[in-house]
């Protein structure tokens, strides 16, 4: 290819790098309080890219991220380098129960047609399970990394003298939900990245989405 002909097609790649980032900051959500909103998540019709909805909780100046079925998660982090954002688990109502917050909305759903996913770097721990599971391919032994959380953690506390059991959740898994419900488990945590050897109370605890881009 002729010499010159490269320098354009160059500079004419260059100009649309150039041209997308600048619609991509033009387009870019105010702040939440103090936090960034980064492209292309969207905290109102008028900013972003409405397929990344997120919410601004202006009373608390933090970020949310609404499931499919209106439950809202605070988001911990957003790391747009690896489209992967960290949401908080459910709050377990009491310490004397033992049932997530969005367990009357049996768990955490994602929207199919949405461009997010519940990443394969989740320790999904299930609590106050039903003898069902039992017959399932997860973790429920007394070695079950449930056991630690119950046992150490003031916040899993309630769920002492239940069946517990926790799973990787791996590729070969439905990547859109968290599921609760009666006869199955009523309340769940997680954890990011968990090692065997870190001590419970340095657990990651949040839930990893990781998301398409938006030309998917």
């Amino acid at each position: 290819m002729d010499t010159g002909v490269k320098m354009v097609a160059l500079m004419f790649s260059m100009l649309i790098i150039f041209v997308s980032n600048v619609s991509a900051l033009i387009n870019a959500c105010p702040k939440c309080g103090s936090v960034e909103v980064p492209y292309p998540f969207s905290t109102d019709g008028n900013c972003g890219d409405p397929r990344y909805k997120i919410y601004c909780n202006n009373t608390t100046n933090t970020l949310e991220f609404p499931s499919a079925e209106g439950f809202h998660y605070k988001i911990l982090s957003i790391n747009t380098s690896t489209n992967k954002l960290i949401i908080n688990p459910p709050t377990l109502q009491e310490t004397t129960s033992c049932y997530s917050s969005d367990f009357p909305l049996q768990g955490l759903r994602l929207d199919d047609r949405s461009p997010f996913n519940i990443s394969s770097h989740n320790t999904v721990m299930l609590l106050n399970c039903s003898d069902n599971l039992l017959c399932s391919p997860l973790n429920c032994s007394s070695s079950s990394l449930c056991r630690q959380f119950e046992d150490q953690m003031e916040e899993g506390s309630g769920c002492r003298g239940t069946l517990c059991c926790h799973y990787l959740k791996d590729s070969s898994m439905n990547s859109h939900f968290i599921r609760l419900r009666y006869g199955g488990c009523t309340a769940y945590t997680s954890v990011v990245d968990v090692q065997p050897s870190d001590p419970v109370d340095k657990w990651n605890y949040g839930i990893e989405l990781q998301w398409l881009p938006p030309n998917y």
